[in-house]
């Protein structure tokens, strides 16, 4: 299937900018996105998309604090894999956990080992908020197993792969909102030989069952997380854990303040390259 890439430049650069434009642009049928700065990279199947709406929709934007202007590129699926495989080193994190594709070969064992095609899907593990996250679960290695995980968002599946790996309760659960990144989770979680440890599901946060989970991984956005707290809340069971990621440093004082509303208590935070992790743990009842 051949694709077509929409670079949207948006100046200035802010992340809740590129959120702005990816909500505004959501309905119009691309199955993934790619931010780089300064860019939002949105991807479409060649026969649905359609330019004249594009244009509206970005036109209707409200252009007063950044402005949006965009180039086509087609992308034929062969370039689209070569061009990942080119550009996909493995990664190691802490020296115990490894993420490689099926091409890699010769690498020095860990731990663990997940292999992975994202194809259109976001998650190739290089993103430090994917490095904090793991990070924090090789922390919490011995209390993982036989814990009932849910991976929020999951992308490519590493985080629900990996709590699979480690002896999670059956079955991890992974929610994405993107079909793509469902479908793509699914094939990752069969070639790490995990098919059926893992319950993927296509849909937001309302999928979340009530008293259910002993660790939340929600490794998405700012915007959507302080959204969603509640419902994360809800869906934990006293004492549980709740792993967040997917925003700046300076944006953890908002989102541990409406932690604690929900009833959830910090228990320690991390930071890469500005990017940062919060920890949380439910309390037995709200204050």
């Amino acid at each position: 299937m051949e694709y077509i890439e929409v670079s949207i430049e948006i100046t200035p650069f802010q992340d809740d900018y590129a959120e702005i434009v990816t909500a505004e642009i959501s309905d119009l049928g691309f199955e993934s996105y790619l931010t780089e700065e300064p860019y939002l990279k949105a991807y479409i199947p060649r026969e649905q998309f359609t330019e004249p709406h594009l244009k509206t929709v970005l036109s209707l934007i409200p252009q007063t604090d950044f402005k949006v202007r965009y180039s086509l590129a087609l992308i034929p699926e062969q370039n689209w894999n070569a061009l990942w495989e080119s550009s996909f080193e493995p990664v190691v994190i802490d020296g115990r956990c490894t993420i490689k594709a099926s091409f890699h070969k010769g690498l020095p064992r860990t731990k663990y080992t997940i292999v992975i095609d994202p194809k259109m899907a976001f998650g190739t593990g290089h993103h430090q908020t994917t490095t904090l996250i793991i990070k924090t679960m090789l922390a919490h290695e011995k209390d993982i197993r036989g814990l009932q995980v849910l991976d929020m968002g999951c992308g490519t599946g590493i985080l629900s792969i990996l709590a699979a790996k480690m002896k999670a309760a059956v079955p991890v659960h992974a929610i994405d909102i993107d079909p793509v990144a469902v479908r793509s989770a699914r094939e990752n979680a069969r070639r790490n030989r995990v098919p059926d440890r893992i319950h993927t599901l296509c849909g937001d946060a309302s999928l979340i069952q009530a008293g259910k989970y002993d660790l939340i991984l929600a490794n998405i956005n700012r915007n959507i997380i302080l959204e969603d707290l509640s419902t994360y809340a809800r869906g934990m069971k006293p004492g549980a854990l709740l792993i967040t990621s997917g925003f700046y440093e300076e944006d953890c004082a908002m989102i541990e303040a409406e932690a604690v509303r929900q009833g959830l208590e910090p228990l320690g935070s991390d930071s890469l390259e500005r990017w940062a992790t919060v920890t949380f743990r439910k309390l037995p009842f709200n204050l």
